[in-house]
This record gives C-alpha cells, structure tokens and sequence, in this order.
C-alpha cells in the first residue's frame, strides 16, 4: 500500500489531516487544495429558516464546512439547537455535530446521498403529512437528496453557507506538482473537486486521466468516466477510512 504517492485535492485545513493520517500509514502525499470555501453572508431568507428550524422534521447536513457554518449561525438565535432528527451524509460531519451536543444519524458504510437515502431512520422522521426537511449545504450540490425526499412526500428547502471557488495557480501547476513529486494518484472528495481538477488539467487532462483516480461515489466516477478517466477507484466514501480502505485493495503502479 505504501507505494501509493497521492495528489490530495480538498480545502487546506482537511488536507492537513489527512496528509498526517496517511503518513501514519506509510503513504507519500502532496496537498494541492481544488477547493477554497467562501462563507456567505447570511440573507433575511436564512435567518427565517434558522428561527424556524424546529419546525423541520429533519436536518440534513452535507458536509463539513456546512456543519461548522450551520452551528454558528443557529448559535445567534438558539442557545440550544432542537432536538428533531438531525442527519448527515458521512461520519466526520456527525462528529462536528455531536461534540455540539446533538444526536446525529449518519450511515455506516458509504458516505453519500444514496446510502443516507436508504436509511430507515430519515423515512421514518419523513413519515408524516407535513414533513418539511431543511438541507444545509453549499451553493449547489446534493440535488438527488432533494429529488427523491420530494418523491417520498417531503417538503425539502436549501440553507447554503458557503461557496466553493478553485484557488489560483499559474499555468501548469498541476501538472509540475505531480512530475515534481512522482506521485500515482489522485484523490478527490467531491463532484466540484473533480470539476476543477479537469478545469485546472486543461490540455494535460488526456495525460492525466490515465493515472489512478480516487472518488468518494458512483456519480463522480460516473462524472470522471464521461470525461475519459480510466483509472477510476469508488472508494464509497469520502473519509480518511474509506480511501485508506481502497488503497489496500488496489496495488500501486509502479514509478
């Protein structure tokens, strides 16, 4: 497993981490952040939401930065957020709302849309006439949640608190970074991260597109396939875990 030499593509602070977690387990990486978060100034709309939060059946948290955000911004207006069913889509975000004091149902294995969808636990918390589901997230994103709630009878409304941006680089940065450190693959978390990965390859993409390429679910690697990569790992999940998991099933290439 250690002859893996990863591109990690996510915001600077989450690399941090997981450049120290591979390291321990005898893994080279490069932190190459695809991925700047922006905070959004919070809107009269938004703050409706937030002072109406316990009228929503389920909360869904996408994300990290949105758990973060989220918890500041219902602070301003609840010294104690409700207690209704508050859910998120991966593990490491639930950590984030459990040290806040909230019971939090996340699946055990998968860490997207689809493996929440199939939890018991968020039909069951949608089980009613009224059922009105509140997903905290960033701009865009998450679309097949608010598809199939709304199949299963749910009211399903946005709270966005953040942006996502591609931090500049000079022309060809990637590119060097990759040769510079000889690395054999590359790792995204998210749709958006794939996205600015092939915006920032540009003319290089066919080239890189052939090494091993590490996404979190079926619909980025559905996303990469389209674009030509033909390396493509789903390690169903976007956790330190689930990647390590993927690289102890798939040998390295040799340099």
């Amino acid at each position: 497993m250690n002859g893996w030499r990863l591109l990690l593509t996510r915001p600077a602070d989450e690399n941090t981490a997981l450049t120290a977690t591979l390291a321990e387990a005898g893994i080279f990486s490069s932190a190459f952040p695809l991925l700047e978060i922006e905070a959004m100034p919070v809107s009269v709309a938004q703050r409706s939401q937030v002072l109406g939060l316990d009228q929503y059946c389920a909360v869904i948290v996408v994300s990290k930065p949105a758990a973060r955000l989220g918890l500041d911004l219902i602070r301003r207006f609840w010294p104690q957020p409700p207690l209704q069913g508050w859910f998120s889509v991966g593990a490491a975000t639930a950590q984030i709302l459990e040290s806040h004091g909230l019971s939090v149902t996340c699946p055990a294995v998968g860490d997207d849309s689809e493996a929440l969808l199939q939890m018991p636990q968020l039909r069951a918390a949608i089980n009613r006439p009224d059922a009105r589901v509140l997903i905290m997230r960033g701009e865009g994103g998450r679309e097949l949640l608010s598809e199939r709630l709304t199949e299963l009878g749910a009211s399903v409304e946005y709270l966005e608190l953040y942006r996502r941006s591609l931090p500049e680089y000079p022309a060809g940065a990637l590119s060097h970074e990759i040769r510079e450190h000889r690395l054999n693959g590359l790792v995204v978390s998210s749709g958006q991260g794939f996205e600015h990965l092939r915006q920032l390859a540009g003319e290089d993409w066919p080239q890189l597109s052939r090494m091993a390429l590490f996404v979190p679910s079926p619909r980025v690697a559905e996303m990469a396939k389209a674009t030509g990569a033909r390396n493509v790992v789903d390690c169903r999940g976007a956790s330190a875990a689930a990647l390590l998991a993927a690289l102890r099933e798939y040998p390295a290439p040799a340099l």
